[in-house]
């Protein structure tokens, strides 16, 4: 799809993305459940980065929630449980998270309350919920209502991550804001 008519999509809200029929069942299935318990999310990760441009695969579906919600969700997804509800820490990140993994997708809830993350140099922690600025924007993706992140947070988020793969999100990311903000 042309560049000006994908972002003319956001814009009303509604787009269509390419994305594999396992990503699309996994989306669906976890959004229905977020949407029937009245919980609260934002996703973000190459997911969003996806929505705003980026042209490389999503692996997994990275979702922001308040930890609180865990255990309404624990029970519906049980039998697809990787990971958690559990403390999760390493060098870049201190949370608690859930993961699922639906029909051969990889999804990961992040407790946003809890979630700390180090710097680009790692060398201070910040608290991920006082960065984010800005709420869920609300579309339509293949059919679906969905909250993705703010195309600035996730920005903002993403250059705090090192790697290739961020270098290519973070430029369509950008050249998003700049052509829509």
């Amino acid at each position: 799809m042309p560049r000006k008519l994908y972002r003319d999509s956001i814009k009303d809200g509604t787009m269509n993305l390419d994305l594999n029929d396992k990503i699309v069942s996994a989306l669906s299935w976890i959004i229905e459940i977020l949407d029937r318990n009245h919980i609260p999310y934002k996703i973000g990760g190459g997911f969003a980065a996806k929505v705003y441009g980026s042209p490389r695969e999503v692996n997994d579906i990275d979702i922001s929630l308040s930890g609180k919600y865990f255990e309404l969700i624990v029970p519906e997804v049980k039998e697809y449980i990787t990971a958690g509800p559990q403390h999760y820490l390493n060098e870049k990140w201190d949370c608690n998270t859930l993961s699922v993994n639906y029909q051969g997708q990889d999804i990961d809830m992040t407790d946003v309350d809890t979630l700390l993350m180090t710097n680009l140099e790692k060398t201070e922690w910040m608290k991920v919920k006082e960065k984010r600025l800005y709420d869920a924007v609300l579309t339509d993706i293949n059919g679906l209502k969905v909250s993705i992140m703010d195309p600035r947070d996730l920005l903002s988020y993403k250059k705090e991550l090192g790697g290739e793969h961020q270098a290519v999100d973070i430029h369509f990311i950008e050249q998003y804001i700049q052509a829509n903000y």
